[in-house]
């Protein structure tokens, strides 16, 4: 069994933000596949199950998204060998995607919430671009990825997210 997690907030005024770009790799993902997600909330999150994998929206916010992930791997007994985070990464040039087996979180307060619960860094990730150095020095970290993308960001999105949805194809 493996688990894959969609790093982001809850909540429609962060729809379309950089933090929420692991919710949107997942839908996209899930539209490309005619999948659903389950409209009961189970481990803080909306979640699915398709064969062998669980797939994971938390409904905490960004920096607690290792509850729901621990909650979840606990009740179905997944070794974090076997989850998969996806989130973003504004070190990473947009669009760049980059996969790691296991390391640090890099300052991703959602990757520290996942070591932090799951005891470990090893655990499999997908990061996600969304650096823009310039507009992040001109607002600040915080509303950069709390910020919704530009305009020329939403039209190279589709590109990205098919990318996405095809490593995850491949990782599951």
């Amino acid at each position: 069994m493996k688990l894959i997690i969609g790093l982001g907030n809850t909540g429609r005024e962060y729809d379309f933000t950089r933090h929420n770009i692991g919710f949107l790799a997942l839908d996209y993902f899930f539209k490309l596949h005619g999948l659903s997600w389950q409209t009961n909330q189970k481990f803080h999150s909306i979640w699915a199950k398709h064969n062998d994998i669980i797939f994971l929206k938390p409904q905490t916010f960004y920096n607690e998204v290792g509850l729901a992930a621990k909650e979840c791997a606990s009740f179905f007994k997944i070794d974090p060998i076997n989850i998969l985070a996806i989130c973003d990464d504004f070190n990473l040039e947009f669009g760049q995607l980059r996969f790691r087996e296991k390391g640090s979180d890099g300052g991703n307060n959602g990757l520290k919430s996942l070591t932090n619960y799951l005891h470990t860094t090893d655990y499999p990730r997908l990061r996600i671009g969304t650096g823009n150095p310039e507009l992040r020095q001109k607002i600040g970290d915080t509303n950069f990825v709390l910020g919704h993308f530009t305009q020329t960001e939403r039209e190279l999105l589709p590109n990205i997210l098919t990318e996405a949805a095809h490593r995850i194809s491949n990782l599951s």
